[in-house]
């Protein structure tokens, strides 16, 4: 691969952080940078997010995600109970390690669990449902997702005004994706996997387990989360130093490419009158409609300057996650791991994926109104 094929390689790669680049930079035509470009920055998020990817980073090293799925489904069972353990997985594990990583781990994990049976056939249904669900089920907790844990730290939200809010959706969102999980013929399987992963280092996972736990008490501010890096940082730098290197390091300049863009549009007086005017008309409609454009991470850090609504504006970009593929940055990991797959077909994929968006959407955007009515 020559010089410039590998520059095309890595913009096609990390084309939201490119996109947020140039948005950044040009937002700096209209407002010349200065010192108040440091207050844009908001470091306990990006402080949080590195020490939540990097602990994650040490669980799945451990295996510990793939024993877990391995001991749900292997065995004999119904395959209405496979599907369902399948779409659950990512629902639940999302909540505690972010929606992308749950579909990073899973994905490949039911190609394989799918193959094993000969039930290829439901595959695109199967990762389609599981995309909607890690989306869905990442909502449930302010460490389930970017936008989450911004918004929970932006206005400074209490554990009851977070999950007062937010509980109601995600539980009919499990009961909605658990009825479509099963809505199958029944008949039996046997799950056998010919090799059996096994926990790695169950020493460093207990410590892993612990700094995990750090990072909830600095989620919801009885941990400093200048110390919580610290700790972290140290504690992989000695234990594993390799994972340091493989965090999504893309993600966190993504955050602060978007927050220095957020930051001048703030400072426009037209953006200020435009935006204000849709966000006073119906905030969580139009969150809703900015995520389908430009992703619901980057909605949350663009219209948190515009609004203190927070409910509307934080219902508003989790559900908004639904809809196009780049609604929600998970949505895009689930698509190319399945064009990766043998056989895959693109246009039935999207013509599914589009069909079980719309029906979330249609579900959860009249509840979401009833909520903050």
């Amino acid at each position: 691969m020559t010089g410039k094929e590998k520059v095309f390689a890595w913009i096609k790669g990390e084309a939201v952080l490119c996109i947020a680049a140039v948005c950044a930079l040009a937002s700096m035509i209209f407002v010349p940078p200065t010192a108040e470009y440091i207050g844009y920055i908001d470091v306990r998020v990006l402080c949080l997010l590195f020490c939540l990817m990097t602990v994650v980073l040490g669980f799945q090293a451990c295996g510990l995600f793939d024993v877990l799925a391995q001991k749900m489904l292997e065995g004999e069972r119904r395959n209405r109970a496979v599907y369902l353990m399948l779409v659950m997985l990512p629902f639940f594990v999302s909540m505690l390690v972010t929606n992308d990583v749950a579909l990073i781990t899973f994905v490949p994990f039911t190609v394989l669990v799918l193959e094993l049976v000969r039930r290829r056939n439901m595959l695109i249904r199967i990762v389609v449902l599981q995309t909607i669900a890690a989306n869905l089920g990442s909502m449930a907790t302010p460490v389930g997702n970017p936008q989450n844990l911004f918004l929970y730290a932006n206005y400074e939200l209490s554990a009851g005004q977070f999950f007062g809010l937010l509980v109601p959706p995600t539980i009919v969102s499990l009961v909605v994706l658990a009825l479509a999980s099963v809505l199958v013929k029944g008949e039996t399987i046997h799950v056998t996997f010919l090799e059996k992963t096994k926990l790695r280092e169950t020493k460093k996972l207990a410590v892993y387990a612990v700094l995990f736990g750090l990072c909830l008490l600095s989620v919801f501010k009885v941990l400093h989360y200048g110390l919580l890096t610290i700790i972290v940082a140290l504690a992989f730098f000695v234990l594993d130093r390799p994972l340091l290197k493989k965090v999504d390091y893309s993600l966190l300049l993504t955050f602060i490419c978007f927050f220095i863009f957020s930051g001048n549009l703030g400072e426009m007086p037209a953006v200020q009158e435009v935006l204000g005017g849709l966000l006073q008309k119906n905030t969580l409609l139009t969150s809703i409609m900015a995520s389908q454009v430009i992703s619901n991470v980057p909605a949350a850090v663009l219209l948190s300057g515009f609004t203190d609504q927070w409910k509307e504006l934080l219902l508003g970009v989790d559900v908004g996650g639904l809809g196009t593929p780049i609604a929600s940055l998970a949505s895009l990991i689930s698509l190319k791991l399945y064009l990766k797959t043998e056989g895959a077909q693109p246009l039935k994929y999207m013509i599914v994926f589009t069909i079980a968006n719309i029906i979330g959407l249609a579900v959860l955007i009249p509840l979401s109104m009833i909520l903050v009515a």
